[in-house]
């Protein structure tokens, strides 16, 4: 029996892969002597992170976790920063990017902001290791194509679109970095979040109302609000901000 021939088009051909950061490998090459692999180790990084916080990282409890000694893990990653780097750029690729709508790209980039928040909050205090550093790895270099993608297409100006990345990051790591640490007694002793705060209103109420008006006129509203009206707030003003640079 012969086959009729199809019109179909053959099947697209498979994305490249996104290349890694020469800083990642480890010196000693692939000759590993362990049958562990990298991702076991990056798996078992995060399961330490999220139990015992990014302090709790080190490379002798990754490997405990995973029933070996340190010297196997340095077989698979240089050292403790770059075992950071591969578990940040894991995270991170739990955040998902939804096909660019340019006629909602205000809209999209909240929806964006908001979710990349939730990824860094279900990963106890993670959000510490991308304030100060660029977490440059293949899922980041995704989200940043699809940010700049979307922001081209809407026709926001050329240096908005790369300056725009950077102030996400900070915007959405700084945030997730204080809901992490949760709010700190001026005391230094751990106490409720509702005494902390009655201690910085009495402070307030103490300043003289005719030296400090608006303080004082706006009492309420400086101590208000949930963190996450106030992150909402933030997004508000961010992106009305990129809105006013359109062309």
């Amino acid at each position: 029996m012969t086959l009729e021939p199809t019109d179909q088009p053959p099947p697209p051909a498979a994305p490249a892969q996104i290349p890694e950061p020469a800083w990642w490998r480890s010196p000693r090459g692939a000759a590993t002597r362990t049958p562990l692999t990298r991702d076991a180790i990056v798996e078992a990084a995060l399961r330490v992170l999220d139990r015992d916080g990014l302090d709790g990282v080190s490379m002798r409890a990754v490997a405990e976790e995973l029933g070996t000694g340190a010297a196997s893990l340095y077989w698979h990653v240089q050292n403790k920063d770059a075992l950071l780097g591969l578990v940040i750029d894991r995270v991170v690729g739990e955040i998902e990017l939804p096909p660019p709508e340019p006629h909602r790209w205000k809209e999209q980039l909240k929806e964006h902001l908001r979710q990349s928040l939730a990824v860094l909050r279900g990963h106890r205090d993670i959000a510490r290791f991308t304030i100060g550093r660029i977490p440059i790895g293949p899922n980041l270099m995704r989200i940043i194509e699809w940010q700049l993608g979307l922001m081209r297409a809407a026709g926001l100006p050329e240096r908005t679109c790369a300056y725009a990345g950077d102030l996400f990051g900070l915007f959405v790591g700084t945030y997730g970095v204080e809901e992490s640490m949760g709010m700190q007694s001026p005391t230094g002793e751990p106490m409720p979040v509702e005494q902390v705060l009655d201690l910085f209103r009495g402070y307030l109420e103490s300043l003289p109302a005719d030296r400090f008006p608006n303080i004082n006129a706006l009492m309420n509203e400086l101590i208000g609000g949930s963190h996450e009206e106030r992150f909402e707030f933030g997004l508000d003003v961010l992106i009305q901000g990129l809105a006013a640079q359109t062309r």
